[in-house]
């Protein structure tokens, strides 16, 4: 039978450890050096308590957020001639709409603090109270005003969406300093639990704190070390680590010795002490949409969709983006002309900075900015190469001679790459996709990277809302392949929102 060792996480363990070292059916324990300070015994109700909090506040929000849509609808509707009936029905849909909420799974547990999932409820909870009212009416043979029934249900859902955000952000806020966390066991082997435990720690405003690993003996050190201890493989011995760290949820990464019948007894005991169970299926990089469950011959099978990456999708894309960026152009087009008399005005040389840059399938395109730098920026760019504060690839200064006065302004604001908004009208460029590489970035491609082609090059991205200049190469890259992989109209909506707020900051903005 497999030993495993269990490491510390970010919580202390308790005191409590079985004597018997021989007995593999009952947890092995080694007694550090320095002995840890005991898990409170209230550790487990913690989640239980955010987890109640969060409820109420959703139920709370949604119930004001309809009175406010009932409310604003009968008075924009009937001013003060307000009938008995439709008073009544201003009593019963904010009811109604807290019941749509629910069968679409608004108030599942699972679901809170992660954003999308709670926003899509909220959505599908709009269309099910507009189809009950409208069955009801005709069920009735009542009439109901439409103009009541179009104001009442879209304010309803803007008002949720609102209190929806802001309760998002307000544990969000919490999760950064490590509140209203989800304290999880790591089950695998060393690679896939390094992996799983990475991505756990990188988003904190998910909810998952790892407290302790588990892992074979064979991945890990052979002699524990201060603060380590050694497991057996039974799931008796997973959950005497789950009593002691006072786990919320086991995450097993993609462990093929435990599986099927074992996985299956382990969720029926974790189920009896209320702990959750989440299995990591070793896929990295690969959004939600694309990830299905599907019942065949009897067996729950993981399907992956093939990317988007031709057809319809992309022709939509660009439809969306020539009509969006023609929209843009004409609106800015005042702003344009005095960016381009300020640059000509304060410095020598053309307005326009013209460079070749790779497209989508490899194709090369010139790609317009705003010149912001000297005339002879690329002449002196030898000279800085020691000062390079770029990613290994790019180079890039945070405080640059080369850069003019107005261009240090127009790049704190990426006002210098409106001119692609061309660029986008061609049909060489989107507004949302991967960073425009340069020829000689393409050359150093492996061949994993050259995924990044298969969309076209972006006004924004990824890489503009996660840090822009700040990123290493390599996150750059990895941002670039997930939306190679994962695109969709939603997520180009999605980034474009968050762009706004990413170019009036000053993260990553040289």
């Amino acid at each position: 039978m497999t030993d495993f060792v269990v490491s510390e996480g970010l919580a202390d363990p308790a005191d409590q450890r079985p004597a018997a070292m021989g007995d593999r059916r009952r947890p092995v324990w080694v007694v550090p050096d320095e002995v840890p300070a005991i898990v409170p015994r209230s550790a487990r109700f913690t989640e239980a308590r955010w987890v109640a909090k969060y409820r109420w506040a959703a139920l709370g929000g949604d119930f004001a957020a309809a009175l406010i849509g009932v409310s604003g609808a009968l008075v924009t509707r009937f001013g003060g001639q307000i009938s008995l009936g439709y008073f009544v029905l201003g009593a019963v849909l904010p009811i109604a709409w807290l019941a749509c909420v629910a069968l679409e799974r608004g108030y599942e547990t699972r679901y809170f603090g992660t954003g999308p999932e709670e926003f899509r409820s909220i959505l599908r909870a709009t269309v099910a109270l507009t189809a009950v009212v409208a069955v009801a009416s005709y069920a009735t043979k009542s009439n109901v005003a439409r103009g009541f029934v179009v104001l009442a249900v879209p304010m309803t859902c803007v008002a949720a969406m609102l209190a929806r955000w802001l309760l998002h952000r307000s544990i969000a806020n919490r999760r950064f300093v490590g509140r209203c966390m989800r304290r999880v066991l790591v089950v695998g082997h060393n690679g896939q639990v390094t992996t799983l435990r990475r991505h756990l720690e990188e988003r904190p405003a998910d909810g998952y704190v790892v407290v302790a690993t588990c892992l074979p003996r064979g991945g890990a050190a052979e002699e524990p070390g201060p603060g380590s201890e050694l497991l057996g493989r039974t799931e008796v011995d997973i959950l005497a680590a789950v009593d002691l760290y006072a786990v919320d949820v086991v995450a097993v990464a993609a462990d093929p010795e435990l599986s099927g019948h074992s996985l299956r007894r382990l969720s029926w005991a974790l189920e009896q002490r209320g702990v959750d169970l989440i299995v990591s299926p070793g896929i990295v990089e690969v959004a939600g949409p694309r990830i299905s469950i599907r019942p065949v011959a009897g067996l729950s099978l993981l399907h992956l969709e093939r990317p988007s990456v031709s057809g319809g999708p992309h022709l939509l894309k660009s439809i969306f983006d020539r009509t969006v960026g023609g929209g843009m152009l004409l609106l800015s087009a005042p702003l344009l002309l005095v960016i381009a008399l300020l640059v000509r005005l304060t410095s020598r040389g053309p307005v326009l900075f013209r460079q070749t840059r790779v497209g989508r399938s490899g194709v090369e395109f010139s790609m317009l900015k705003f010149r912001t730098m000297s005339v002879d920026a690329e002449a002196r760019k030898a000279e800085l190469h020691a000062l390079d504060e770029g990613n290994g690839v790019l180079f890039k200064l945070r405080d640059d001679p080369r850069v003019t006065r107005v261009g240090k302004h127009l790049r704190r604001f990426s006002l210098d790459e409106l001119p692609q908004l061309v660029n986008v009208l061609r049909g060489e460029m989107s507004l949302v996709g991967p960073r425009p590489p340069l020829a000689a970035e393409v050359a150093m491609y492996a061949i994993d990277d050259a995924r990044r082609m298969l969309v076209k090059p972006g006004l924004t991205g990824l890489w503009q809302v996660s840090g822009r200049s700040d990123l290493t190469w390599e996150e750059s890259m990895r941002l670039d392949l997930r939306y190679a992989d994962n695109w969709s109209i939603a997520l180009d909506l999605l980034i474009l929102w968050k762009t706004a707020r990413a170019v009036l900051g000053r993260d990553g903005a040289y």
